[in-house]
């Protein structure tokens, strides 16, 4: 995925990922898969960063995507996410993916965290 960036904002988390030519589609757009696995990151990073969970050992349970718009190759994408609930054993989360003012894609997850030891 490159270098990525990740901050908290507001009760949020954004992970921002800088597109190279190795994450275009063959019509010159963000993959859809590498919109999915920066999502997939961003739900971790807000594990890490918004709640005092350890992602380390944490898996995805579920992950519905929409995807509403193309990214662009040229510029930063990045998945803003929020804590919806969470339990002691489960994550649940909402977010975009979003380019500026463009609409990349929306979600929700589930994240099951990491077994206490």
């Amino acid at each position: 995925m490159g270098e990525m960036l990740v901050r908290t904002e507001s009760g949020k988390c954004r992970l921002r990922m800088f597109p190279a030519r190795k994450h275009q589609n063959l019509l010159g757009m963000i993959h859809g898969a590498v919109t999915l696995g920066l999502i997939d990151i961003s739900m971790f990073a807000a594990l890490r960063t918004l709640s005092s969970g350890d992602a380390g050992g944490s898996v995805t349970l579920e992950l519905s995507t929409q995807f509403i718009g193309a990214g662009q190759p040229d510029r930063p994408l990045d998945a803003v996410v929020e804590i919806l609930r969470e339990t002691r054993r489960l994550l649940f989360v909402r977010g975009e993916v979003v380019q500026g003012d463009n609409l990349v894609a929306g979600f929700t997850g589930i994240v099951r965290k990491a077994s206490e030891k």
